[in-house]
């Protein structure tokens, strides 16, 4: 087993990014994860780990959920990729229940394969359908990192070394709705936001922030895109975290959780008037895999599944249990937590400094339980555990947290 791990690490080394390789090595994080159940990972040497990071979000059921890998493989059977020249029933299937479990009149989705391609995908939308071409996104925001997710995210270290990225894009400055307004006007296509920033370091708006933003785009004729390819399909207590704000978007963006954890599956789904320009082209945008067969059904099993299990009340009644463990948690360790905050089961614990987060990271793999940093803020670790997650595994990490603090403490002292 030890030759795997050497033969693994030297692939990606040579292979496949050895700047990720030697950060790997150096977290502790130098072995294969070779399996996974439920919550549960496990490495190929038998040792098992708390999936406390879920995927960035996408193992809402947790891994190998029965249900979605039974569908997938019905489907198997049948068509796995649609030939693209006659009728999919599983696409149309899926697109039916996403109107259905979206809010307002979202009627009309775009089956992709990934929340990047999402978020290319409303952009071109929302340009088409208003003819403008002025986008206005959020600072500390992530929306992916092709061309044009990439433009509208808001950190300059994934930014500028591909710049010049697409024209006409402003950011402002999340949760305040005074710099939105000063630079939304009548040329503004669209306003991209994440009701909650997961990449930002969970960084929750004020009550007013989302129907503010809502107002605003409806005053100056501009689109109100909402990214919930993180904060979708349960994470945060709602199927969609809008709802917590009652907001309904013009076109909002979903993957990650949408696939089940089986398969890689996002959409975008709008209102007819917005998607009437698409309904008039209907091959101006277009993807050789996207709404395919198999993606169709783990989605539709996986909405389904949460569902029939109740699942986003699971979310939101565990998700106020472990911030409540964690927020008494953080009262004894002042110096180094500075806040806890999040919704359902999307909490960010921000730390004095960030090397806090490096220390803590490794001791709780130590004690068997996965988790990582938000990708734009590294005093931020998040844990999105499966939305399954037990009451009795919230008590195992937030009690291999407290054990944690209290090493970090002891190496700071």
């Amino acid at each position: 087993m030890k030759e795997i791990v050497t033969e693994t690490i030297v692939d990606y080394e040579n292979h496949v990014n050895l700047g990720m390789a030697r950060l790997f090595k150096i977290m502790g994080l130098d072995t294969l994860e070779w399996k996974a159940s439920g919550t549960i990972i496990e490495d190929i040497e038998g040792n098992k780990y708390i999936d406390c990071l879920g995927g960035y979000g996408t193992f809402a059921l947790g891994h190998r959920p029965a249900e979605v890998i039974e569908a997938v493989k019905e489907q198997l059977d049948l068509m796995p990729l649609s030939s693209k020249v006659l009728f999919n029933q599983a696409l149309g299937q899926l697109s039916r229940k996403l109107a259905e479990i979206t809010p307002g009149r979202l009627q009309y989705s775009f089956v992709c394969n990934s929340g990047t391609e999402a978020v290319e995908g409303a952009l071109k939308l929302a340009r088409m359908a208003t003819g403008k071409d002025r986008i206005i996104a959020a600072v500390n925001s992530f929306h992916g990192k092709s061309l044009g997710s990439l433009s509208v995210t808001g950190r300059d270290i994934f930014r500028n070394p591909f710049k010049p990225l697409l024209p006409e894009i402003e950011h402002v400055i999340f949760g305040d709705l005074e710099d939105l307004a000063k630079s939304i006007n009548h040329e503004t296509a669209a306003v991209i936001l994440e009701p909650i920033q997961g990449e930002g370091g969970i960084i929750l708006p004020s009550e007013n922030y989302l129907a503010g933003a809502r107002e605003l785009c409806d005053n100056y004729g501009a689109l109100l895109i909402l990214d919930e390819i993180q904060t979708g399909i349960g994470r945060t207590g709602k199927m969609f975290a809008c709802e917590h704000y009652n907001v309904v978007p013009d076109i909002l963006t979903t993957a990650k959780a949408l696939g089940g954890g089986v398969m890689p599956v996002g959409a975008f789904i709008a209102t007819p008037e917005v998607w009437e320009v698409f309904n008039t082209a209907p091959f101006i945008h277009t993807s050789t895999f996207g709404g395919n067969p198999l993606a169709c059904r783990a989605a539709i099993a996986t909405l389904n599944t949460l569902e029939e299990k109740g699942l986003v009340q699971k979310a939101a009644e565990s998700g106020e249990y472990l911030l409540n463990r964690l927020t008494d948690l953080a009262k004894n360790y002042p110096d180094i937590i500075n806040d806890v905050r999040g919704k359902g089961l999307m909490v960010g614990i921000e730390f004095q400094h960030e090397s806090y987060g490096g220390l803590l990271i490794s001791e709780l793999f130590e004690a068997g339980i996965v988790v990582a940093y938000t990708l734009n803020q590294q005093k931020v670790i998040r844990l999105e555990p499966p939305l399954i997650i037990s009451q009795e595994e919230i008590d195992k990490v937030v009690d291999a947290l407290k054990n944690a603090l209290t090493k970090v403490v002891e190496l700071a002292s």
